[in-house]
């Protein structure tokens, strides 16, 4: 597994922020300097609609990143996450949405998401599966301190990670304990969810 470092993906925000060109787009006078939705990411999902990524910002958010051909972390991921949303009550739950994001800007096409979301029975009224072209995967993994690589046979290796952003895009915690529940990690959602509106 590739371990970033923890400060990696803000201070690549930050420097992103200095030298926004066209990486970011004009920010909201009111988005917070450290949100990730300061980054300028079209996104399209399993059902082919165009999402621009900040305009998911208002609802707290479980992001990862995965490619649908995984054989083994991906899936343990979706599991993962999964496992964190047992862990909260069905008011809370209601609350939280799921964004997974493909490092295969080549073949995660919208018909490639939408194939592995019926496979794993992914509530896609909550859970986002999407594909980006890849100068955009590289960015959002820059930000979000997500260190992957392609290797022979168009497989990846990545960092293997559930990120938890705030409803106005900041990083609140992370976690990379996969195949069970980290105690910590569900605190912290259940901390963010607590303190949210409802949107």
């Amino acid at each position: 597994m590739i371990r970033p470092a923890p400060w990696l993906g803000l201070f690549v925000l930050l420097v992103l922020l200095a030298n926004p060109g066209p990486a970011l787009s004009a920010p909201a006078s009111d988005l917070p300097g450290d949100s990730v939705y300061q980054l300028h990411l079209p996104l399209r999902d399993q059902d082919g609609k165009a999402i621009d990524f900040a305009s998911l910002r208002g609802q707290p958010r479980l992001i990862t990143m995965f490619y649908a051909s995984c054989p083994y972390m991906c899936p343990l991921i979706i599991d993962t996450a999964r496992m964190t949303e047992r862990e909260l009550g069905e008011a809370q739950r209601a609350k939280l949405a799921v964004l997974m994001v493909s490092f295969d800007a080549e073949r995660d096409d919208p018909a490639a998401l939408r194939a592995l979301a019926d496979k794993r029975k992914v509530d896609t009224s909550r859970w986002t599966l999407a594909h980006a072209d890849a100068a955009d995967v590289r960015k959002l993994a820059a930000v979000l301190g997500i260190q992957y690589r392609q290797i022979d046979g168009g497989d990846f290796n990545h960092t293997s990670v559930l990120i938890l952003l705030d409803a106005e895009g900041r990083i609140v915690a992370r976690s990379e304990i996969m195949g069970k529940t980290d105690p910590a990690f569900v605190d912290a959602v259940r901390r963010v969810l607590g303190d949210s509106k409802a949107h």
